[in-house]
C-alpha cells in the first residue's frame, strides 16, 4: 500500500509544480498589479479656487491710476469710457511690458494712433476726459478695432468718468 501511495502522489507533486513555473508566478503577479491599480481608490477631485467676484464700477482717472499691475493691483485700462481688466495680459499691460503706460489710465488716444508715447496720455487727471477731437477716420477705426479685440477678450469691469461728472463715485467724508 505505501507503493501504490507513493505512485499516486508523484503525479500530483508533478502538476503541483508545473502550476507554481516561475512564469506563471511572473503573470499572477502581473494579474494582481493590474487588479490593484485598476481598483484601487482615487483621490477626489478638487476644483481650483474662483477667481474673486469683480463688480462693475465707475471710476475717475484718479481712482484708475493706481490700478497699474504694481503692487499686485490688478491691470485695468479705458478705452473710449470703457474699463477692461486686462490682468490676464499683465505681461502686455503690466509693469514691464510693451503697453505699460496704458495700464490705469484711458488709453484711447495712444491707441487709435497706435503710439506708446507719454503725450498721448491725459496729463491732467481731475480734467475732462480726452474727446478724441482731432482724430481721423483711420485713427477712429484703428481704435474700435483695439476696443473690439479688448471686448472680446478681457471683462469690462466698469466705465470711466471726468471727477466732476455726475455719475462720479462721491468722495466719502
Amino acid at each position: 500500500m505505501d507503493d501504490s501511495a507513493t505512485t499516486m502522489d508523484s503525479p500530483e507533486v508533478a502538476q503541483v509544480a508545473s502550476i507554481a513555473s516561475p512564469v506563471n508566478l511572473i503573470l499572477f503577479s502581473l494579474l494582481i498589479v493590474l487588479a490593484y491599480m485598476r481598483l484601487r481608490p482615487t483621490p477626489p477631485m478638487t476644483l481650483p479656487k474662483a477667481p474673486p467676484p469683480i463688480v462693475f464700477r465707475t471710476f475717475t482717472p484718479p481712482e484708475l491710476k493706481p490700478f497699474n499691475g504694481e503692487k499686485n493691483m490688478p491691470v485695468y485700462i479705458a478705452v473710449r469710457g470703457k474699463v477692461f481688466d486686462v490682468t490676464p495680459g499683465r505681461q502686455f499691460y503690466g509693469p514691464g511690458g510693451p503697453y505699460e503706460n496704458f495700464a490705469g489710465r484711458d488709453a484711447s488716444r495712444g491707441l487709435a494712433c497706435n503710439s506708446f508715447d507719454e503725450d498721448m496720455l491725459t496729463k491732467d487727471l481731475e480734467g475732462s476726459l480726452d474727446s478724441l477731437d482731432g482724430l481721423g477716420s483711420d485713427e477712429m477705426e484703428s481704435l474700435q478695432g483695439w476696443e473690439e479685440r479688448f471686448s472680446e477678450k478681457y471683462l469690462v469691469v466698469g466705465k470711466l468718468v471726468a471727477v466732476g461728472d455726475e455719475n462720479a463715485p462721491k468722495p466719502e467724508a
